[in-house]
């Protein structure tokens, strides 16, 4: 049999020890898979084993981790060549997993792995943040950013996603706007936003559906602020409803400009990213992914 695998599975260390994942490997491989495994450990194995599959000829690179490590897996892929660059399985590991729910990508580890190895491959976007950082799914600011990078390990361990809306109102004693200026494509915006969220993928911080009508392959990023008029109803209704927010802006983009007077922090798929001034445009059919049919991010 070809030594050269099939695809190779990146996966973060924390679900090393998923024994319904060492399950669903064993099955596919006993079905003629050839599949390679890589575990992370220190910043930059992601983009190391991604180059390790290029140069053994994978077909298949598979992120196995939540959004954060997708990201990292995504964003390594589009810097390759694009006729020497694998496919992206999913494999949701993460806590939230907002991107892999929104795309619906099945939960259980086999059904998810298969998905990854035999899915149909389609070109998909990504966003770029001040020409070298990037995200596959959704940058948030404001108060949900908070939330998301103070919510305690344990807390998530216990809960998923479920543990940023409890932290978020455990901390209410916290909640302010950030003043901020927002351009781009004949849209202009000043005020004090309370969320931002600029899509490419639906939700964001545990099934926050921020940016409802984000598609990952139609060229645009769609954008909502919440705003700050009526604070915590606001934050309430955006949180939990699915009804249309009167306080929510909305609009889709292809680039847009975010200046503050204050430092503001953005939260790119769970990495954050400090300063007071950001562009973000998009970079289409930047990789592709094994999505599911009928996929509800595609367009």
């Amino acid at each position: 049999m070809d030594n050269t695998p099939q695809a190779v599975l990146i996966l973060n260390g924390k679900g090393a020890g998923n024994e319904a994942l060492r399950s669903a490997v064993g099955l596919l491989r006993d079905e003629g898979a050839q599949l390679a495994v890589r575990v992370t450990w220190e910043q930059g194995d992601g983009k190391r084993y991604v180059e390790e599959a290029v140069s053994l000829g994978a077909a298949t690179v598979i992120a196995g981790g939540g959004d954060g490590t997708i990201n990292e897996i995504a964003t390594a892929l589009a810097a390759l060549p694009a006729d020497k660059r694998p496919a992206l399985g999913i494999l949701p590991l993460g806590t939230a997993n907002d991107f892999a729910t929104s795309a619906g990508i099945p939960a259980e580890m086999e059904p998810a792995l298969r998905l990854a190895l035999q899915g149909r491959a389609v070109a998909v976007d990504l966003a770029r943040v001040n020409q070298d950082r990037y995200f596959i799914n959704m940058a948030t600011g404001g108060f949900g950013t908070r939330i998301t990078t103070e919510t305690p390990e344990k807390l998530k361990a216990a809960l998923g996603g479920v543990s940023y809306f409890i932290h978020g109102l455990m901390r209410m004693d916290t909640l302010k706007p950030d003043s901020c200026e927002i351009e781009g494509d004949d849209f202009h915006w000043q005020g004090d936003a309370l969320v931002i969220g600029i899509g490419n993928g639906q939700q964001a911080g545990g099934g926050q559906r921020l940016c409802p009508q984000a598609r990952i392959n139609d060229g645009l990023l769609e954008l909502s602020i919440v705003t700050a008029q009526e604070v915590l109803p606001t934050l309430l209704h955006s949180l939990t409803s699915n009804e249309e927010n009167p306080n929510v802006v909305a609009a889709r983009l292809r680039k847009l400009t975010i200046r503050s007077p204050h430092e503001m922090t953005f939260n790119l798929d769970g990495e954050p990213l400090s300063g007071r001034e950001f562009t973000l445009e998009v970079m289409p059919d930047a990789v592709s992914c094994r999505l599911p049919p009928h996929c509800p991010l595609l367009a």
